[in-house]
């Protein structure tokens, strides 16, 4: 996991961002047990308090589910995996289709830009 933080957005989103991540790449993989706070605030070099706000964050949109003194899982839930994959194609795709109106460039003509590039492009 990648833990560089920027300072315009609070720093628990960005771990909840940054685990989203693990999670829809398959890092953290359906069943499997989340590091313990502690464990992710050393890694990430933040204070147990703020990684504890953004676990908890995540449990409540179902993505985490809390086992108590078992600690923390990945849901196994299929449709909520998929709802947060949706969530987070959706929110790529409006933050660049903003980047490309900067230079005047409608959706449709960004889709047929990214549809043109190869893979050795990217």
């Amino acid at each position: 996991m990648n833990w560089k933080f920027t300072g315009d957005r609070p720093v628990y989103q960005q771990i909840m961002d940054t685990l989203r991540g693990a999670v829809l790449q398959g890092e953290l993989p359906p069943g499997e047990k989340v590091p313990s706070v502690r464990e992710l605030a050393a890694r990430a070099q933040v204070n147990p308090n703020t990684v504890q706000r953004a676990l908890t964050e995540l449990e409540r949109e179902g993505l985490l589910v809390g086992g108590g003194t078992m600690g923390r899982t990945v849901t196994q839930d299929q449709s909520i995996l998929e709802k947060c994959r949706k969530e987070a194609l959706q929110a790529l795709a409006r933050e660049c289709a903003e980047k490309f109106l900067v230079f005047g460039i409608k959706p449709a003509e960004a889709a047929q830009l990214l549809l043109n590039l190869s893979e050795e492009e990217i």
